[in-house]
């Protein structure tokens, strides 16, 4: 008896997914030129036409980069402008006087699991970049410390937790109960963030020796402090924009008739790359003008910041 195609094609993608893995870690491949191999290879077993296969992955990747691109330019350029105000500096502060720098990395896990709940992985990536290495410096630790607390709590609700548009979605096709899944997910999801987070990176980090120029740290780092910086709650509000927006383009169907222009609207500032940009757009005014910067200033900002993310 043959097995399912259903049955096949799992088979097939984990193989593929094998691959990929041991090709990149064992042998030392280019990640690019590996997904490619293995993307058109397992669309050839699949059964896929092979004239159809380079346009299918050109629409597949080109969507993917496309919508990647936008929102690691848009993050980069609001995390430049928390860097040279000051405002990564202040919630750094924050942070580490309301739990202590013993407890950053705790700190870092639960910033991550409420900023995340709205937001795809990574637009709570490009937004907590610059908090989690201003964070490192000024306790005097790896950037392992804090970073992994953070991409275990936003990997944990983008995956799991409601009302996450990613968890939502697998709701929705499943006609599951949101409260069971939010029940479960906060069962599941608070060890398993623990765990991978706080908990790892204790246990991991003192064996891992990281380069000591990093490109990336030092557009967010290397500048001189400043006298005055602006207020938390300022730079909080300019962080969270993209959070409010997002959350309430995801209840737009529930606060709104849908198809109606109210509708439309709430969906279109809710989009992910469109949340980003008015909340680069404000962080001119709150994090760039309000602060005694010109417009010289800011347009050297957001082209500076965009080589080591190229």
């Amino acid at each position: 008896m043959s097995p399912s195609p259903g049955i096949s094609l799992l088979v097939y993608a984990a193989v593929a997914i094998i691959a990929l893995i041991v090709l990149i870690a064992r042998y030392r491949l280019n990640p690019f030129i590996v997904i490619t191999l293995v993307s058109v290879g397992l669309a050839l077993v699949a059964g896929m036409p092979a004239s159809g296969v380079v346009a299918s992955y050109e629409a597949g990747v080109g969507k993917t980069l496309g919508h990647i691109a936008l929102v690691v330019a848009l993050g980069t350029m609001l995390g430049k402008m928390m860097a040279e105000s000051g405002g990564a500096e202040q919630v750094a502060r924050t942070l580490i006087d309301r739990f202590g720098e013993r407890n950053a990395h705790w700190a870092m896990v639960c910033i991550a699991f409420l900023v995340g709940l709205p937001l795809f992985f990574e637009v709570g990536f490009v937004l907590l970049v610059p908090i989690a290495f201003t964070v490192a410096r000024r306790v005097g630790v790896s950037i392992l410390m804090v970073g992994l607390p953070m991409v275990a709590g936003l990997s944990v609700v983008h995956a799991l937790v409601p009302p996450h548009p990613a968890a939502m979605l697998a709701v929705q096709a499943y006609q599951a109960s949101v409260g069971q899944t939010l029940f479960y997910a906060i069962l599941i999801g608070i060890p398993t963030a623990i765990i991978a987070g706080p908990v790892y990176a204790k246990f991991i980090v003192p064996h891992i020796h990281l380069p000591a120029e990093n490109p990336l740290a030092k557009q967010f780092l290397d500048r001189e402090p400043r006298a005055k910086l602006p207020s938390f709650g300022l730079t909080m509000a300019t962080i969270l924009l993209p959070v409010v927006l997002m959350l309430l383009g995801g209840w737009a169907n529930l606060i709104s008739t849908p198809g109606s222009a109210f509708n439309g609207f709430l969906l279109f500032i809710g989009n992910s790359v469109i949340a980003l940009l008015l909340a680069t757009l404000l962080s001119f005014w709150t994090l760039g003008i309000a602060q005694g910067f010109n417009r010289d200033s800011i347009l050297k900002f957001t082209n500076e910041c965009l080589a080591p993310t190229a």
